[in-house]
């Protein structure tokens, strides 16, 4: 194992510079943080560049053998503490981060699936891992997002996947429109959230359905809209009370 202690190493600068999403998207790469991160990332088979130990974090003996074993099979680095904590937007880093490539084949939407998800300016990075972790438990392997959307490669929005991100390609359009005409070449309904509709997300049937999902305050833009086939609300059941639409968090008064 390599043991770095200056921050002027090209090779630490390279780590630090992918908290920048121009330069995550330029090298490809992005980071994983903490220790179920990096052992999910191991299991799944990512594409691990390089795994960073912070010498002096494991005060309590937490790191499994196991997974320092498995760890050790990879490109690993070491650094002091100090320099850990420069690499990390953690506040209490657990000590371990991993350098991940991105899949190749993250681009190419799948048309063979049935359900696709779509998000058009998604903002918060909670909301949007939120998103990707409800996507991989339907067992769905890619999700769209607008080019406006908070990119699901930021450390924030990966550390929310717990993982996710491993399984479901995220595809960022370039032009959300464009999209949505390839998915109806391609037989596809195009189905918007949205408020001023009397039809739920339970009313349809969602063979070959595309689902577009708004930003939180604003909903799905306007043109946008124009292109749907049909909008649905997603509405909480509650007994006895106003629903809220998942969409932008307003009551529906259902």
């Amino acid at each position: 194992m390599q043991i770095i202690t200056s921050k002027e190493n090209e090779q630490i600068k390279h780590i630090k510079k992918l908290k920048d999403k121009k330069y995550r998207n330029l090298s490809n790469e992005y980071m994983v943080e903490g220790l179920k991160m990096v052992k999910e990332c191991i299991e799944e088979n990512a594409k691990i560049k390089t795994i960073v130990i912070c010498d002096g974090c494991d005060k309590n003996g937490s790191f499994d053998p196991k997974l320092m074993y498995e760890m050790a099979k990879q490109n690993c680095i070491a650094v002091p503490e100090k320099l850990f904590k420069e690499l990390t937007d953690v506040e209490n880093p657990q000590g371990v981060l991993a350098v991940v490539e991105k899949r190749k084949i993250e681009r190419q939407i799948d048309y063979n699936q049935d359900f696709i998800v779509i998000l058009d300016n998604i903002q918060d990075p909670g909301n949007l891992g939120a998103i990707i972790r409800t996507v991989d438990s339907a067992n769905l392997k890619q999700i769209i997002v607008s080019k406006g959307t908070v990119d699901a490669y930021s450390n924030k929005v990966v550390r929310s996947t717990m993982g996710a991100i491993f399984r479901v390609n995220v595809i960022e359009s370039e032009d959300l429109r464009e999209t949505i005409k390839n998915l109806r070449a391609h037989h596809f309904k195009v189905v918007a959230t949205a408020l001023d509709t009397n039809n739920t997300i339970y009313d349809r049937d969602y063979h070959k359905t595309a689902v577009i999902i708004g930003n939180e305050a604003n909903g799905i833009s306007e043109e946008i809209l124009e292109q749907v086939d049909e909008k649905v609300k997603i509405p909480m059941l509650r007994k006895n009370r106003k629903s809220k639409c998942l969409c932008c968090n307003r009551n529906n008064g259902i």
